[in-house]
């Protein structure tokens, strides 16, 4: 069986050279990976860069080394499999091959007579990961940008070794937590301390002088200078373990993605070392890898992969090439800024601006105790990354003196871009436009953090409306990368392409949005919430409207969302698109009487009683299933309206949105694929968004 060729996959090569290394009669072989591309294009495992290593090892062996390590090139080791090919295999046949060929090759390096050393320079992912543990020394750069096995995000397992390497490694508990915890949890990667203190490597070397180093340090380990000594792993508490993290998917995600479970019932196969084949396994695998390359081949046919793949896609490629943004050439420079406003979210911006910009930022308020206190909220978050070593004390210094505020709208004048986080209002927000027209230069871009105004409307009586941008972040700043960019009714391109400049500067993913009520996550969320409301208002217990779109796997229930975002904010959205659209936006009493009371909706992961006594609802109750059918219909009206409209370009933008702005997992593709394949786009707008096989199985 042979695995069909890649015409896309960029090939990464396995480039040897003999070193010597003091204090040794022999060289060492060194492996070189690099696809000959720069360091924004990391190295990738497809079969042809397989093969290449094939080649390496099999030539390396051959020169009789003192040891055999492999590294990358600059700043990258390896981020995993070529994904790219995956859609092209024909079969399950084809897929187990994969698998296979990636054991076969790894596993030369973890059986070999010769020791053999990962020096892990970079970005380590996946495959690559994969790949260092089956070497029997890691030495790692404190410079390597993260270390991760994501799989599980893309609906896949570690399938060379990772969930049996890895347990034997550093324990049953830190590798829950790599394979499982970690990808699950918007995909978080582990920083090389971490990935020391874990025990994946054996020794953390500084960026400088890592090669160097690192054959140093080999070179004492092969002469015995140096025993590599590792905690014995805990066996006994296995199953405890398991058990719990077994629950923990159930409370979370009710089955909705399969690759979790398979990876959690891998990790249960690797309490056994790896040792000794599977009964007729033609590779002579050990157990649990066999099992890795069955569960591979079930899950490259799955429909949840498919969609993992193409949210994938959309994060790396599409986020990094947003749709619709003028030429970047039109940007104007931003040496100052301003921000109207110093609460939660204007200091959280402040923050941003400082560290990404590394310009001035000045904030304003009412009152100077309402400006000291956003100004003492940055300067103390300042302090914060400096205790964690994130931050040099001297940089944290820069920050600081970037950081100011004032009374007096006249700091100001000099400020290339303003943006305003006051109150959800738009006669306040004209108020404040009119006020700081008078004192900004013409050319200054005015941005607006609204989260469901019009745009056009707050800039409708300036004498410079082209200025005026939506720039619509998402709570916490510091975490959700997503950054609407909204284009008003007058927004001129140098506007436009400054905003986008800045956007990017700030490492968030920004999409380009029409100037329409609530714009993109907002208006679908508040379309989804409400749907959750008119049942509860209808008379179905709070728990079952709550517990119905579990089976999507969702980040969190709906109430505990509302609670993030705030009852208040919610209603206030809500009343916006109520104006908008009465027949499909309801106001919701209910959520007017929480929002009143104050009072948390969920205590303890339950809905609070104390919430519950204060609705007024009927006496026709859903079910949990009706409650879920009608959520997923508004949600495929909404889309279909929205794209008609031409809110977004594609359903692709929507998508990313939902994935970045909500935290939408990547097994539903965001949501259209998810709307497609339970067959609701057909079935309320009589088609689907994405062509089939674009986040499916294909025919």
């Amino acid at each position: 069986m042979t695995v069909p060729r890649n015409p896309n996959e960029v090939i990464t090569r396995s480039l040897l050279r003999l070193v010597d290394v003091p204090g040794l009669d022999r060289p060492a072989a060194l492996i070189t990976l690099d696809n000959g591309l720069d360091h924004t294009k990391p190295n990738t495992f497809g079969p042809a860069g397989l093969s290449s290593l094939d080649n390496a090892v099999t030539e390396a062996l051959a020169a009789e080394p003192a040891f055999v390590a492999v590294t990358g090139k600059p700043y990258i080791f390896c981020v995993g499999a070529d994904v790219t090919g995956m859609p092209l295999l024909a079969d399950r046949d084809q897929a187990r091959e994969i698998g296979r060929l990636g054991h076969r090759v790894f596993g030369r390096l973890r059986t070999s007579a010769v020791p053999t050393f990962a020096f892990v320079n970079g970005a380590a992912m996946g495959g690559g990961l994969e790949l260092a543990l089956h070497c029997h020394y890691r030495t790692l750069s404190g410079g390597a940008a993260a270390l991760a096995l994501p799989e599980v995000s893309l609906g896949l397992v570690p399938g060379w070794g990772g969930t049996q390497l890895l347990p034997n490694l550093i324990g049953i508990v830190g590798a829950a937590q790599v394979v499982i915890q970690n990808p699950l949890t918007q995909n978080r990667m582990l920083k090389p301390k971490q990935a020391a203190e874990l025990g994946i490597a054996d020794v953390l070397l500084e960026p400088a002088d890592f090669l160097e180093r690192s054959l140093e340090w080999a070179g004492q380990v092969v002469r015995g200078e140096i025993q590599v000594t590792r905690p014995e792993v805990d066996r006994e508490m296995w199953d405890g373990v398991l058990y719990f993290a077994r629950q923990t998917l159930d409370e979370r995600l009710h089955g909705a993605v399969p690759a979790a479970y398979q990876a959690l019932e891998l990790l249960e196969l690797a309490r056994e070392a790896p040792a000794g084949a599977a009964d007729g396994d033609p590779d002579g695998l050990p157990p649990g890898m066999a099992a890795e390359v069955e569960a591979l081949a079930e899950l490259i046919f799955s429909e949840e992969l498919r969609s993992g793949l193409y949210s994938f896609d959309l994060v790396q490629r599409r986020a990094k090439r947003p749709v619709g943004a003028p030429d970047r050439e039109l940007a104007r420079p931003v040496t100052k800024v301003g921000i109207v406003g110093a609460g939660l979210m204007a200091s959280q911006l402040a923050l941003l601006f400082a560290r990404r910009l590394q310009v001035p930022v000045v904030l304003t308020d009412l009152d100077q105790s309402r400006v000291d206190k956003g100004v003492g909220y940055v300067h103390a978050e300042i302090d914060k990354l400096v205790g964690k070593g994130r931050l040099s004390e001297g940089t944290a210094a820069k920050l600081r003196a970037l950081v100011s505020g004032s009374v007096d709208k006249g700091v100001f004048a000099d400020a290339d871009f303003v943006i305003e986080a006051v109150f959800e209002d738009l006669a306040v927000k004209k108020q404040v436009w009119a006020e700081l027209e008078k004192i900004v230069s013409p050319e200054a871009v005015l941005a607006t953090n609204t989260s469901s105004l019009s745009v056009s409307a707050m800039a409708a009586d300036l004498e410079h409306p082209e200025r005026v941008v939506g720039f619509h972040f998402f709570n916490p700043v510091a975490v959700l990368p997503l950054l609407e960019i909204v284009r008003g009714g007058r927004t001129d391109d140098a506007t436009l392409a400054t905003a986008f400049a800045v956007g990017k500067e700030l490492r968030k993913s920004c999409v380009l949005v029409a100037d329409a009520p609530a714009f993109v996550v907002n208006r679908l969320l508040t379309r989804f919430l409400g749907e959750i409301f008119a049942a509860v208002d209808a008379g179905t217990p709070p728990e079952v409207a709550d517990a119905a779109l579990d089976p999507l796997g969702l980040p969190m229930r709906p109430l505990a969302l509302l609670q993030l975002v705030g009852p208040a904010v919610a209603y206030h959205v809500g009343g916006t698109l109520h104006a908008a659209f009465p027949d499909r936006f309801a106001v919701s009493e209910n959520l007017r009487r929480i929002a009143e009371s104050g009072r948390p909706l969920v205590v303890d992961g339950e809905v609070n009683s104390e919430v519950a006594a204060l609705l007024e609802v009927g006496s026709a109750p859903l079910t949990a299933e009706e409650v879920r059918r009608r959520a997923l219909d508004a949600l495929a009206q909404e889309v279909r309206l929205m794209l008609d409209e031409g809110v977004v370009a594609e359903p692709q933008d929507i998508d990313l949105c939902m994935i970045l702005g909500a935290g939408w997992p990547f097994h539903l593709g965001g949501v259209t694929p998810y709307l497609d394949r339970s067959g609701t786009s057909e079935r309320v707008t009589g088609r689907r968004f994405l062509p089939r096989g674009a986040a499916s199985l294909p025919g």
